[in-house]
């Protein structure tokens, strides 16, 4: 593996290392698979988490690079980085080497 695979897989699996992340994350994906949009409110009503916590979990989502920000007008909305996602996969799949 090549250091920028380390760092890749650290970064993406930090963004990941909470279990509301991941369920945030997985919502998330199954969402764009059926090409709906996802907007925060949509995130609270799905998990009954407060705004602010949401808010912290998505923050993380973004800086792992697993999750992206996409403005339509004047709404946001989230999607899965599926390139970010595939390099993340084929790293862990390295560490078994």
């Amino acid at each position: 593996m090549t250091n920028e695979e380390y760092l890749l897989v650290a970064k993406a699996s930090e963004a990941l290392a909470h279990p509301a992340r991941v369920a945030i994350f997985s919502f998330i994906y199954g969402k764009n698979l059926s090409r709906e949009n996802v907007c925060n409110k949509d995130i609270v009503a799905e998990f009954e988490y407060s705004q602010s916590t949401v808010s912290q979990h998505i923050a993380k989502l973004l800086l792992g690079g697993l999750v992206e920000l996409r403005q339509k007008g004047t709404s946001s909305f989230y999607y899965v980085n599926l390139g970010m996602l595939g390099r993340y996969i084929d790293a862990v799949k390295k560490l078994r080497r």
